[in-house]
C-alpha cells in the first residue's frame, strides 16, 4: 500500500479490527518513510460472476449497478450508510453461498428483493413494481396484502442524510 501523502511503497499495519458483520476489515497503516498514518478497508469482492440477462446477454456482475439500483428504491427513506453497507454485504453473501459462476436477473433480483422485504417495505414495493413490471393497480394491491398478512415491523433506522 502507498502512502498517500509521499506516496512511499512501504507502509506497516499498526492495527486491524473486523467489522461487526465480519464482511470488511478496517486497517491503521503507517508510512515507513514520512509516518504519516491512515485508515485502509478491505472488503470482499464478487469476482468472476456472470449476470445473465432476460434477452440472454451476458455481463459482469457490478456491485456499482447494484447499489445504484438499491438506493433509487430507497430513495428519500431513512437509513444509514453503515445500514446500506450492511444490506450490500448480506445480499453479496447470499449471491456468493450459490457458488456458482453465473446468476440470472430474476435470481439476483429475488435475492434484492428477499433483503429489502426485511430492510424497508416501501423500497421493496418501489423495487418490486419496476422488476416485476407491475401492470396494474391489482398486482400492487396484491403485493401489499401479502405484505401486510407477514406483519413484519419496520426497522427504526435513524437518516444520516
Amino acid at each position: 500500500m502507498y502512502c498517500a501523502v509521499c506516496n512511499h511503497k512501504d507502509t506497516k499495519v499498526i492495527d486491524s479490527r473486523i467489522s461487526t458483520d465480519g464482511a470488511s476489515v478496517r486497517r491503521r497503516r503507517e508510512c515507513e518513510k514520512c509516518g504519516f498514518r491512515f485508515s485502509t478497508l478491505e472488503e470482499v469482492e464478487l469476482l468472476d460472476l456472470t449476470v445473465v440477462k432476460r434477452d440472454g446477454r451476458r455481463e459482469a456482475y457490478s456491485r456499482e449497478k447494484m447499489t445504484k439500483g438499491l438506493a433509487r428504491s430507497l430513495e428519500k427513506r431513512p437509513f444509514t450508510d453503515q445500514a446500506f453497507q450492511k444490506l450490500v454485504h448480506k445480499i453479496e453473501r447470499d449471491v456468493q453461498k450459490k457458488r456458482r459462476g453465473q446468476l440470472t436477473t430474476q435470481e439476483l433480483g429475488e435475492i434484492l428483493m428477499k433483503h429489502l422485504k426485511t430492510f424497508d417495505k416501501v423500497a421493496y414495493i418501489r423495487f418490486a413494481s419496476v422488476y416485476r413490471s407491475f401492470e396494474d393497480v391489482e398486482t400492487f394491491e396484491s403485493e401489499l396484502k401479502k405484505l401486510k398478512r407477514r406483519k413484519m415491523p419496520l426497522k427504526s433506522v435513524r437518516a444520516k442524510k
